[in-house]
């Protein structure tokens, strides 16, 4: 087969083309078919469509989700890897096999002699070399891999055990000094190639478990020996160059590796417990980074309001919520947007979560008297235009943030406040003057994190009749224009979660935002001077069409991105 001449036939390539490709193929012992995709002649989807034409093998297009980890193994790891050929799937006596090159005689050799030795019948199907490399990731479970580590270790320490007898030495600490970079590496791959965002290792009393946290909620994933524990938290800390020998007291750090690909970086906190030294590795993976407002979860009249104060010459925009709610993303993301070649982008961060490129972030150290508070003094000296404070925690800092504000800067910060409202009573307590705060605060973001549905296994339901009450309540008083543009209606529909391969039966899939964002209008910058309590602020808001958290947890349950349960559940409301 030459896939070349049947791509000149088709007047995609030229011949001085085609010969191109012959010859770089034969002189790197690739393919043809991997030069044409390298050079994205074509795309591997009709590629491989004219491949299948040709050899007239159809071409099979299937999820690693649905194949059973036994079906797989039919045909050994090394074997797959090295011929390019799956098991897709078994039904009685027949194997279904997908190969990316089932022109390939050895590769067709070899499947013969496989499907003897199980005794089995198979059909050839061709399948697309990304869909191979999804579904060769599968053989790679992570209980097996650790497995196979911890034997290797096992058969380690006997050897250095053995070694150190015959020349009488102490074997006390051996455990501790065996290599145990293999157990930790499995773990940290096996988390970001799941989508975790946090992976827990915490000592008990007789094993070391470890948790994933996927899309807000904790998962156990595994169980370690006891004996491998002080090993592995030493190994995390080399990682970030901590103190090993320091088990007393926490400590953090940060380091980073490539991950499938991708520059990953992990974030570490140790803190001490009855049984050891606990770790919580937080994975900050930059491939995930590239998002935008609207796939945060901000819609409608909330997306126009941050997009139109993110355009003024200066200002403070303040995220709210409580920890791991997802202001500082939101944060991120209108930096992203302000980060311009001609603005002096300054952040300071306690910890820096995320590098950006032309962004001058600076790390807090307060044991070392560089706190918030110095740190902006200083970054006011460096001829700031935009200024990120990683949190307005005192007097102090929001005394600063304000004047900074005051004095023709953009100002983005995170407070703690359960709501939007809560934000200028806050700011008041920590004693900013009623009248700084209208010429400066433009807008507060309050919001949470919520679970979305699986796209694959949600379907449709009927609220009981308690819920509907509330959700029906809680819609009523939305703004006309806000019910027009969402299709609200009197009949509610909603979705439920179900479960399937593709979301590991849990129903949910990600994470998205809800947000309601107050506007600092002429109407509340009067009650701030005269009244600044949250409950006249409340009615000031609603009066003039906010949308609530709660409201836009709603529209999204009805849109069939969350359920209810889960927007009464961050929201908290019973």
């Amino acid at each position: 087969m030459n896939i070349t001449k049947e791509l000149v036939k088709k007047g995609i390539i030229d011949k001085s083309e085609a010969a191109f490709i012959e010859n770089e193929s034969k002189s790197s012992e690739r393919t043809e078919e991997d030069v044409i995709l390298e050079k994205e002649i074509v795309s591997e989807d009709f590629l491989f469509q004219l491949k299948s034409e040709i050899l007239r093998i159809p071409l099979k297009t299937i999820s690693s989700e649905n194949i059973e980890l036994k079906t797989l193994e039919i045909i050994p790891e090394e074997s797959a890897r090295y011929y390019k050929m799956i098991s897709l799937s078994r039904e009685n006596n027949y194997l279904d096999v997908g190969m990316v090159y089932p022109e390939d005689l050895k590769a067709r050799e070899a499947l013969e002699f496989l499907a003897r030795q199980s005794k089995v019948n198979y059909n050839v199907f061709l399948i697309l070399p990304s869909e191979f490399e999804k579904i060769l990731r599968k053989y790679r479970t992570l209980k097996q891999e650790v497995g196979k580590a911890l034997e290797e270790l096992e058969e380690d320490v006997r050897k250095k055990i053995t070694e150190t007898e015959e020349k009488g030495k102490q074997i006390e600490g051996i455990v501790e000094e065996a290599p145990i970079s293999k157990v930790v590496a499995v773990v940290l791959r096996h988390a970001v190639d799941g989508k975790a965002s946090d992976v827990h290792i915490e000592p008990g009393k007789e094993r070391v478990r470890v948790r994933f946290r996927l899309d807000g909620i904790l998962y156990p994933s595994l169980f370690l020996p006891l004996k491998i524990h002080a090993a592995i938290i030493s190994r995390i800390k080399i990682l970030c160059s901590l103190k090993i020998d320091e088990t007393r007291i926490p400590q953090d750090g940060r380091f980073s590796a490539k991950i499938s690909g991708n520059d990953v970086d992990f974030r570490v906190s140790t803190l001490p417990t009855s049984f050891g030294e606990k770790a919580v590795i937080r994975i900050l993976d930059s491939s995930q980074r590239k998002i935008d407002f609207e796939s945060l979860g901000l819609t409608g009249r909330n997306l126009e309001l941050i997009k139109k104060m993110l355009i003024k010459p200066f200002g403070m925009i303040l995220s709210t919520g409580p920890t791991g709610s997802g202001k500082t993303t939101t944060l991120y993301v209108a930096l992203g947007l302000l980060n311009k070649e001609e603005k002096n982008v300054v952040t300071l961060e306690d910890p820096v979560e995320y590098f950006m490129e032309g962004v001058n972030q600076s790390q807090v150290k307060p044991e070392i008297g560089y706190n918030f508070v110095n740190g902006l003094r200083h970054i006011l000296r460096q001829d700031p235009d935009v200024i990120m404070v990683g949190e307005i925690r005192d007097k102090e800092t929001a005394s600063l943030a304000v004047h900074a504000a005051l004095t023709g800067h953009i100002v983005l910060s995170t407070l703690h406040t359960s709501n939007s409202f809560g934000v200028i009573p806050r700011l008041i307590d920590m004693g900013v003057k009623q009248f700084l705060i209208p010429p400066t605060l433009k807008i507060a973001i309050a919001q949470r994190l919520v679970r979305k549905l699986c796209p694959y296994c949600k379907k449709k339901t009927k609220l009981n009749s308690k819920l509907e009450e509330i959700v029906k309540k809680d819609l009523e008083s939305l703004p006309a224009a806000v019910k027009e543009e969402n299709k609200i209606s009197s009949e509610i529909v909603v979705y439920e979660a179900v479960g399937c391969a593709r979301c590991r039966k849990i129903g949910y899939s990600g994470r998205i935002g809800l947000y309601e964002i107050l506007e600092i209008t002429d109407e509340i910058k009067e009650i701030v001077l005269k009244n600044p309590s949250e409950t006249a602020i409340k009615k000031e808001s609603y009066r003039q069409g906010m949308v609530t958290m709660r409201q836009d947890g709603f529209i999204k349950a009805i849109e069939g991105v969350t359920t209810i349960e889960e927007v009464l559940r961050t929201t908290e409301e019973s």
